[in-house]
């Protein structure tokens, strides 16, 4: 019986295999697209890829049409020839010369390079910097509880704690108290502001303790409070060489008759300094419970 022109036809429900093989031509696509363009970028005629890579012109003609279905060892070959990472030419995103371009220039850099040029594109691309509030900088003179305090509000915020000192001593491979008679102060500075920037590039939230001089060096300074929330531990001369002393550390007093006149100048010579930080905590006569207190609540009012 022959079926009336008005009955419906049956629902065929949608292939699936339409989906992917629209799917795997759109891949293949991309695939060609990067292999042509980092072919272009490498300055290589296909003629000359072919002879590098060891795979046909016509092949490789079909490749970058996007009709080349091509196996993983012939990627390979290609990406060998190319100088880049087989990963950069499977991607299925979409891809320019200029970018791939980039992206070479970028594998020469060595890391502080890297960091330098993260830096700049962030401001290129006018993407948002880390919050500077999520790294505490502790400053102030020897004794003012930086180490302490520092390293409590790590554990408390559940954050990595550095000492730039210590980080100073392992990019120069040597003690601190040795590091100015080998190298000198310019060598010293220079790999504090090296640290600094390795710092600010690889943690975006911890607790920084800052040697005690740091805030005469212009140039670290404006660094270190343009990147970090900085926080003056304050205390007293008296109360400084009293901990420095309890410590163990006699650095301060061996052979210096005048030491605490000593002391009083450097800590009136940077005041003014210490002063720019974004706030002060007073630890004299407190209790090192009292001065953590005190310090998370200055940390929590930013």
């Amino acid at each position: 019986m022959s079926s009336s022109p008005n009955t419906k036809r049956a629902f065929q429900p949608p292939d699936p295999r339409a989906d992917d093989d629209a799917a795997e031509a759109a891949y293949l696509d991309a695939v060609g697209q990067r292999v042509r363009a980092a072919r272009n970028v490498a300055g290589l005629t296909r003629r000359a890829l072919s002879e590098a890579s060891g795979v046909s012109e016509r092949y490789l003609a079909q490749l970058e049409a996007g009709a080349g279905n091509v196996s993983m060892l012939l990627t390979r070959r290609i990406a060998l020839a190319l100088g880049v990472p087989v990963a950069e030419l499977v991607d299925d995103r979409p891809v320019t010369e200029e970018l791939l371009d980039a992206q070479r220039t970028l594998r020469r850099l060595d890391r502080e390079q890297l960091r330098r040029a993260q830096r700049a594109l962030r401001e290129v691309a006018g993407a948002p910097q880390p919050d500077r509030r999520r790294r505490i900088a502790l400053i102030g003179l020897r004794g003012a509880g930086k180490s302490t305090l520092g390293a409590a509000l790590a554990r408390a915020q559940g954050v990595p704690f550095i000492e730039v000192d210590r980080e100073i001593e392992r990019d120069l491979g040597a003690r601190l108290e040795s590091v100015f008679a080998l190298y000198g102060q310019e060598a010293y500075r220079d790999a504090e502001r090296r640290c600094l920037e390795r710092i600010v590039a690889d943690d975006d939230g911890c607790v920084i303790a800052t040697g005690g001089s740091l805030v005469v060096e212009p140039a670290s300074y404006e660094f270190l409070r343009t990147h970090c929330f900085t926080v003056w531990l304050r205390a007293t001369p008296e109360e400084h060489m009293e901990r420095v002393i309890a410590q163990g550390d006699l650095r301060p007093v061996r052979g210096r008759e005048h030491a605490m006149a000593e002391l009083r100048t450097i800590l009136a010579q940077r005041d003014r300094l210490y002063r720019l930080a974004d706030a002060t905590v007073d630890t004299s006569g407190q209790t090192v419970e009292r001065s953590l207190s005190a310090l998370e609540a200055a940390v929590q009012a930013a």
